[in-house]
């Protein structure tokens, strides 16, 4: 895990190797100054000699200087180490998360993934400065002190020694106390930032349901999580500087009292060296308290690592085979007793012993009521998800025998939730071919009747669309996004009831340019009007799980109770509406 961690420091290794290097340069002019401090007591200032004043003095300078020249150059590679740190480890992160699967990311929470790419690794960031400049100086400085120490008076350093192990012992209880407190912390964290999320998402619902006080209490239950855990953690670790303090100070009168003795009547001990001590004595118990510091740090940062280390080992559940295919002959699909469950547990699969055979150019229309696994059926074919049984075959390929971003390319999918993201309309389009003309964009945006409505704006193609695009309607972004996808030049277009905000008479033209201008282009339309679907040269209907029927419309109508029964519905004197065929949420 840690490994893996250490792993992204990659380019940043110098600066990482070479900030304790500055470190211990600084720890090394710092440990010299008190035994000039030393002798300038003694050989300077109680024997009333200037000259060794002034020249011990200026030993003193030079030593502070290469110390500050030290400990600047420590901070500066150290932070550029630590910040490189942190960047690759979000690149890494987020380069993975780009590969993962739909069942891969079913394992995350968005709010989870953001924590982790954001305050996770902050919170690694700032334990590894702490590591390359305390974890260094820190050690370096107690053995020095201590060795020069006990080479001034063994008696009074043995103080020392005690002291150190008992902050050593408390730091150790109190790293093991708040550990499982941190990784609880993270949690809340998680959960604040799904609150967040979910609230600035949906806040046009929020609006309209006037839920404001309902989500500001949700906000604050989250905050209020966030609050005890970390005061429990910071509870114990506020009580290192209590003890830090009467430790140190215990030293200090210990080291007073008994350097006295020491000076006065065993005459053991110089004033200067007794001067030098109490500089020993501050730089170890300094250090023991950065100790405590860089403990706190990495008692936070455990619960980080191990969580940024889910992301960086978690295995897409989609790869290549040995031998790639990367051309698609054709657009003709077969599904060969396919079985599939989102929950591998369960008593029984989404998707059950499904047999379909679909020929290159067909269009294909898909009915069935909520839960019956239209929109899993569909997320086969371009490898969104894998079977579990059987198998399903492109252009007579198994679809696990193609190169992902091959099959992908030639399956241009339209989901159910209509996703644009922040730029013009034309970046947005050209999603589906980066290198598309301007030309093929007017004409893609035509075939999906949106051409009629980006005219209207002011800046045309360059009218810039917020983030979700939010500043278009429902039925403009569904326009937006079926010229998106049929950019991409697909052998398949599957659309999942991707025209249901737009009005019958907008749906009729987008199906009649798909027959006119696509005619070689397989074509799957998930719908829940029967009229969107009615034309197709076939109609599946799933009931369940499983196709309960495959024909032409005259054929349904004829055998299929559950066709005709939607059919009179929609188009004789019912409510229009029929329970069976509303797509909401459905899988």
């Amino acid at each position: 895990m840690v490994k893996k961690i250490a792993n992204e420091i990659k380019d940043y290794t110098l600066p990482a190797v070479l900030t304790p290097v500055f470190m211990i340069l600084e720890v090394a002019m710092e440990m010299f100054i008190p035994l000039l401090i030393a002798d300038l007591v003694d050989k300077g200032i109680s024997v009333g000699n200037m000259h060794e004043v002034y020249a011990i003095g200026a030993q003193m300078i030079v030593c502070a200087v290469i110390g500050l020249f030290g400990g600047i150059m420590g901070g500066v590679l150290g932070s550029k180490a630590s910040a490189g740190l942190a960047k690759n480890l979000r690149r890494k992160m987020f380069e993975n998360i780009q590969t993962f699967s739909f069942e891969n990311i079913d394992k995350y929470s968005t709010a989870g993934l953001v924590t982790r790419l954001t305050t996770d690794v902050t919170n690694v960031q700032n334990a590894f400065i702490m590591i390359l400049r305390m974890g260094f100086r820190a050690p370096v400085t107690v053995i020095v002190a201590m060795i020069l120490s006990f080479r001034i008076n063994a008696r009074l350093a043995s103080i020392f020694l005690i002291a150190m192990i008992v902050i050593l012992a408390f730091m150790l209880l109190v790293m093991a106390k708040t550990r499982s407190l941190f990784e609880t912390l993270m949690k809340r964290y998680d959960d604040l930032n799904a609150s967040v999320q979910e609230n600035v998402t949906g806040i046009r619902v929020v609006k309209a349901y006037v839920r404001e006080i309902f989500e500001k209490s949700k906000f604050i239950k989250g905050s209020q999580g966030i609050y005890e855990a970390a005061t429990s953690a910071e509870k114990l670790i506020a009580l290192t500087t209590p003890v830090m303090n009467f430790v140190v100070y215990t030293c200090i009168i210990l080291i007073s009292w008994l350097g006295a003795h020491f000076i006065v009547l065993d005459g053991t001990l110089t004033t200067g060296e007794l001067v030098s001590l109490f500089s020993y004595c501050m730089n170890i118990l300094m250090s023991l308290m950065f100790f405590a510091m860089i403990f706190v740090m990495i008692t936070m940062s455990v619960a980080s690592v191990r969580r940024i280390a889910e992301v960086l080992d978690e295995e897409t559940t989609i790869k290549n085979g040995p031998n790639p295919i990367y051309e698609v002959a054709d657009g003709s699909i077969s599904f060969k007793d396919v079985v599939f469950g989102y929950n591998k547990t369960a008593e029984r699969p989404v998707l059950d012993h499904i047999n379909i055979d679909i020929k290159s150019g067909e269009t294909i229309g898909v009915l069935g009521g909520t839960g019956s696994a239209k929109s899993t059926l569909v997320s086969m074919i371009s490898r969104l998800y894998d079977v579990d049984e059987g198998e399903v075959l492109v252009g007579g390929v198994n679809v696990k025998d193609y190169d992902v971003e091959t099959i992908r390319n030639e399956v241009s999918v339209v989901l159910q939730n209509n996703v644009l993201f922040s730029g013009t309309i034309a970046e947005n389009l050209r999603w589906g071919d980066k290198n598309a003309t301007d030309e093929e964009v007017r004409h893609a945006a035509k075939l999906a009747c949106a051409d009629e409505f980006i005219e209207k704006f002011p800046q045309g193609y360059d009218t810039y669309i917020e983030q979700g695009g939010t500043n278009v309607s429902g039925g403009q972004r569904q326009r937006l996004c079926i010229a998106r996808a049929l950019l991409k030049k697909p052998k398949i277009l599957i659309l999942d009831d991707s025209t249901s905000a737009v009005d019958t008479a907008t749906d009729a033209n987008i199906r009649r340019a798909f027959r006119e201008e696509i005619p070689g282009t397989t074509k799957l339309i998930i719908a829940q009007r029967i009229s969107s679907v009615m034309d197709a040269d076939r109609i599946i209907v799933m009931d369940d799980g499983k196709v309960n029927d495959f024909g032409t419309h005259e054929e349904l109508m004829a055998r299929n109770e559950i066709y005709k029964e939607v059919y009179e519905q929609q188009t004789g004197a019912g409510s229009g509406d029929f329970d069976k065929t509303e797509e909401g949420g459905e899988n």
